[in-house]
């Protein structure tokens, strides 16, 4: 539907859903605006928001660059940006630096994002910028165990897309009628998603991760194959890639390049025994510990005898 308020003083056309409008409303609500920005569908949205209601001299993205930053994820979000048409400012983060963070028992995200916002803010304020948001929407809110919440909470960051009352499907939508080559992106979560609650995380262990990740879809390419999720887990002493459903079913049926990939994510995480299974959101390794109803399903190949077990948070 067409909507004749005008947000801001953007010179971008309004010509919006209910979805849509409600979401420049909430950006308009909240003043020019720093974006704490990752590359993806989220908060790719929640800067193309933030254009249309400010202009582009007016809205800044600003993304933590530290080891758990994928490389690939970095060129991605250097490309989404100018896309977009805004500054895209590169902070450099550190933060397996905090205890909690580096010793991952279980609330790590909330070390995480106290310590990405808090640099986000800092940066924000020192260019002018009195309001940071996130692309948190309505279904992270509903999550039952997200620590980074709380801290985005107790830092004062606003949330555009949770307070427009967007989930993840309205998110998609609204990034596929503006354009945004973002619309259709998997998600992908920081590399320390990848070690499994318990194991200390490392810049090194990261790095290893990283590579094992970089090699699975080199060697799969190769073949011809296409990959759609793809995760390698540092369990305590083993590793697990899980595969989208038709990578994992290709690979399942050619055990010598199974082999190979086995070998090469070996030999990057510098881990012996290791195991392929299916990809399933929201199942993440915990270093020990029996599997729960949400568990990853059991390898084929177990890496280390025991059962894949629940963990921290979609990954």
């Amino acid at each position: 539907m067409r909507q004749s308020t005008v947000f801001g003083t953007s010179e971008q056309p309004i010509d919006q859903t209910a979805e849509s409008y409600a979401l420049l409303a909430a950006v308009n609500e909240s003043g020019p605006l720093a974006v704490a920005f990752s590359g993806g569908v989220d908060s790719a949205v929640v800067l193309a928001a933030g254009v249309r209601v400010w202009g582009a001299a007016r809205t800044l993205a600003v993304i933590a660059d530290s080891p758990a930053l994928a490389r690939s994820e970095l060129h991605g979000a250097r490309r989404t940006a100018a896309e977009i048409g805004v500054e895209l400012l590169e902070v450099a983060t550190a933060e397996w630096s905090v205890p909690g963070y580096r010793e991952n028992a279980g609330n790590r995200c909330y070390f995480c994002k106290h310590t990405v916002l808090s640099r986000v803010l800092e940066v924000a304020t020192e260019r002018g910028f009195g309001a940071v948001a996130t692309g948190t929407h309505r279904d992270d809110r509903r999550a039952a165990h997200r620590p980074g919440l709380r801290a985005a909470a107790e830092l004062g960051v606003v949330e555009p897309l949770a307070a427009a009352g967007l989930g993840k499907a309205e998110v998609r939508g609204v990034a596929v009628r503006w354009g945004l080559s973002v619309a259709d992106k998997p998600g992908s979560p920081c590399l320390s998603s990848r070690v499994a609650v318990g194991v200390p995380v490392t810049p090194a262990r990261l790095g290893r991760v990283e590579r094992a990740e970089e090699l699975v879809r080199a060697t799969l390419t190769a073949h011809g194959v296409p990959v759609d999720a793809l995760r390698v887990r540092v369990l305590a002493t083993a590793f697990r890639i899980e595969l989208g459903p038709t990578t994992h079913h290709w690979l399942d049926r050619h055990p010598r390049v199974q082999a190979e990939v086995l070998r090469a994510v070996a030999a990057a995480t510098r881990l012996r025994d290791g195991s392929v299974a299916a990809y399933r959101a929201g199942a993440v390794a915990t270093a020990s510990g029996p599997g729960g109803a949400d568990a990853a399903p059991t390898p084929r190949r177990p890496a280390d005898g025991r059962p894949a077990t629940r963990g921290e948070r979609p990954a």
